[in-house]
């Protein structure tokens, strides 16, 4: 009889961890589509032996505590989900996120690799400057305009070539804090919002990723992969749909210049970073594409108050 892969996933309280959790467990996560399965297989409740690990559960900063951690564990694979995102109060505070996103990740790459186990790093299109023209390939150069992007950077510089490193891009699930739980909230109280016409990229729904992770878990290829759902978009395009989903019309949104934010953000963000998927949808399936991902968010939204 075949025993489960251990698999022991950081960040498990996060919006993606969460939708992973569950997804391991056999389950459809909230905002899920139990048609995708980029694989062609589906997850059977006992094909896994799932170790969540929070920050309360494990300072992953702390190299000694990470590798005592992995060595009582014993996974057979390590996603690492967990993540300093607070991309602009990371202008200011440093220190923090490049001890989260960059030493964790050498700690959790150095501990996988001293117990036999395969790390799947997430890591993000803010490593991108934004100034290509187009979508971004694997292998394009990196050059991150922001303290979050240069400490993620980093982070996929302490991997080992036998890591798997998945970049994805602006995350939204039915559990945890986004943009979407704001723009709905907005939507549905007849209020109004501006988003910005400049800044284009990929959307990637939680649930959909998670079971784009299954893949990685399952195979262990190594080497970097981008993932997110299919089609380019700018965040008023997001806005506009949404609102439009939930019986809003054309006075709902207002395309803004970047520019014109105010107050400015403090971390720039890449003008354009959506990220080409080429690679991961040749070698199992493309994700749904993000109209249907966000329509299946926005459905899903009423259900998550009493998410376990």
């Amino acid at each position: 009889m075949t025993q489960p892969t251990r698999v022991l996933v950081t960040g498990a309280a996060g919006q993606v961890g969460v939708d992973l959790m569950d997804v391991l467990a056999g389950r459809i996560p909230l905002g899920g589509d139990a048609r995708f399965q980029p694989d062609g297989c589906e997850v059977h409740p006992d094909e896994f032996t799932v170790i969540g690990l929070s920050h309360h559960d494990l300072d992953i900063t702390d190299e000694e505590r990470v590798h005592h951690a992995i060595a009582t564990a014993r996974p057979d694979v390590i996603v690492h989900l967990a993540a300093y995102t607070a991309v602009d109060k990371a202008e200011t505070d440093r220190d923090t996120c490049f001890a989260v996103n960059d030493l964790a990740t050498k700690n959790l790459s150095d501990a996988a690799a001293a117990n036999g186990a395969h790390l799947v790093a997430v890591s993000t299109d803010y490593v991108f400057d934004g100034r290509k023209g187009s979508s971004y390939h694997e292998s394009d150069e990196t050059n991150p305009l922001s303290v979050y992007g240069e400490s993620k950077r980093d982070g996929e510089r302490r991997c080992r070539s036998e890591d798997t490193i998945v970049r994805t891009s602006w995350v939204m699930g039915v559990r945890g804090k986004n943009v979407l739980h704001v723009i709905a909230d907005r939507a549905l109280s007849g209020q109004q919002v501006k988003f910005v016409t400049d800044q284009t990229g990929t959307v990637t729904v939680a649930a959909d990723l998670a079971r784009a992770l299954v893949c990685f878990v399952r195979t262990r290829p190594g080497g970097i992969w981008h993932v997110a759902n299919t089609g380019t978009t700018t965040w008023f395009d997001v806005a506009d749909y949404a609102g439009r989903v939930l019986g809003r019309g054309d006075d709902f949104a207002t395309g803004i210049l970047t520019s014109e934010l105010s107050p400015a953000p403090l971390a720039h963000r890449p003008e354009r970073s959506d990220l080409d998927t080429t690679k991961f949808a040749a070698a199992f399936g493309p994700l749904p594409d993000w109209h249907d991902g966000v329509t299946r968010l926005l459905n899903d939204r009423p259900l998550r108050e009493v998410a376990p």
